[in-house]
């Protein structure tokens, strides 16, 4: 039971940052929005969850993780009810930047219950694999639920579908997980690395989202990146003199942490970008309705979900680290295949081989990094270890997808025309070459290793 109710929070996270999509026009509409900003719809959320992890991490270290657990879903269940009441832009903004606030706290919070409930090693892994699996199923599922519902009971549903399973999830998790014990006053909380961390990292994502459309010159640009640069360098600072330091040193001690966060970092950039690129193919290349664009997400749903499973078994064959590079191995091939398959007038079938290829190797990649940024880490601190593996997630997703526009020609919602094909073409093979190159710098050490027991015996 316990493991259900933190896959369905998994779920939930997953369907909430992506079922918004398909109902942007619609949302639009309804209320008003300008075409400029009808993105925040999507980017306060966006903003607001990653520059809130890390503090949500420690929350769930400190706080107790059942509280967190039940007061992010808590959170999530009000925010969606005030969100498909919103009659303004302005509030309806408010909103989505709770529910990444949320987002936040909930996330760490399901991760570090995983981490303590199962002990390392097989039971986690399976545990981890089950999570996974609801996560990959949740990106791709929320956009097929988002266009039923919209086209069904217009775009205010996709808030209130949320709110009867906010409210479930936090009874459950109230009534099924341990009990957190009293807060040891002995550990303090470090206000001011929360305050300038928090600050820095919104500001950070802020920039990395605002800056491709708006310009890197501008002067909210130029002021948001000195703040930012400011307050993380004050926090790195005051982590130094800190007798309990958001950030303990001691996480940093064994590698598990710092791969997981470089891999997060990389999966988000490449992986979490192809949905973008492929909603722009199928809507607008191809001329697919809301509904049967989520429709095609099906196939990728379901390989990634079989490729969790895959991975946690991998994992106990090969190990987290050779997983991850034949992962990532997948991952490049199918990139490339779907690359070369996206054409004006090709069929659906004919992107399938990159398609299982590519959600195979995510599914596992998914699993396999979650697996290392947990492994090694003491009970106390694995509210914070999972709260830097999903700081880094969010934040190379938001750099990930800005260079890929970028180096896609700009291509977005509104782009037409023979450029459009070009530019998603290229933002795929980009994938590609990114993921191999992810792959490569994760074999080295592998090879290094194998070189090293091969000598000494």
């Amino acid at each position: 039971m316990p493991l259900f109710i933190l896959a369905l929070g998994q779920l939930v996270i997953s369907l909430d940052y992506n079922i918004v999509y398909v109902a942007l026009p619609d949302i639009g509409a309804g209320l008003g929005f300008s075409d400029h900003d009808l993105q925040w719809v999507v980017s306060a959320y966006v903003v607001a969850n990653g520059g809130f992890l890390l503090l949500g991490g420690r929350a769930a270290d400190l706080l107790g993780r059942r509280r967190m657990f039940v007061l992010a879903a808590l959170l999530y269940a009000g925010s969606s009810l005030v969100g498909g009441l919103s009659q303004t832009p302005g509030a309806l903004v408010a909103v989505r930047a709770v529910q990444g606030i949320g987002g936040s706290l909930l996330f760490p919070a399901t991760l570090s219950l995983i981490s303590t409930l199962y002990a390392e090693g097989p039971a986690r892994n399976r545990a981890l694999a089950v999570w996974g699996a609801a996560g990959a199923g949740g990106l791709c599922f929320g956009s097929l639920l988002g266009g039923v519902l919209v086209e069904a009971f217009g775009w205010p549903s996709v808030f209130f579908v949320n709110v009867p399973v906010g409210a479930a999830l936090a009874v459950a998790g109230w009534l099924c997980f341990p009990a957190d014990g009293p807060r040891e006053r002995a550990r303090r909380f470090d206000a001011a690395g929360a305050l300038t961390a928090t600050g820095g990292i919104t500001l950070l994502v802020f920039l990395l989202v605002r800056a491709p459309a708006e310009g890197w010159d501008t002067p909210a640009s130029l002021t948001s990146a000195a703040l930012a640069a400011a307050l993380l360098t004050l926090f790195a600072v005051i982590e130094r003199r800190s007798r309990e330091p958001l950030v303990p040193a001691r996480l940093f001690a064994h590698r598990g942490p710092l791969t997981a966060m470089g891999v997060t970092a990389l999966f988000s950039a490449t992986f979490s970008s192809v949905p973008y690129f492929l909603t722009l193919y199928f809507h607008t290349v191809h001329g697919y309705s809301a509904v049967a664009t989520g429709l095609a997400f099906l196939v990728p749903a379901v390989v990634a979900a079989v490729g969790t499973q895959v991975g946690e078994r991998a994992v106990a064959a090969f190990g987290v680290r050779r997983m991850l590079v034949g992962g990532m191995v997948l991952g490049t091939a199918g990139a490339g295949a779907l690359g070369l398959a996206l054409t004006s007038d090709g069929s659906y079938a004919q992107l399938l081989p990159g398609i299982v290829l590519l959600g195979l190797g995510q599914g596992a990649a998914w699993t396999g990094m979650w697996i290392a940024a947990t492994a090694g880490v003491a009970p106390d601190d694995q509210g914070v270890a999972s709260g830097l593996a999903s700081t880094t997630l969010q934040v190379g997703g938001a750099v990930g997808l800005a260079v890929l526009v970028a180096a896609a020609g700009g291509v977005g919602q509104n782009t037409s025309g023979p450029g459009l094909l070009d530019g998603i073409r290229t933002a795929v093979f980009a994938i590609a070459g990114a993921i191999g190159c992810g792959a490569l710098a994760l074999l080295i050490p592998v090879a290094v290793l194998a070189r090293r027991r091969t000598t000494s015996v």
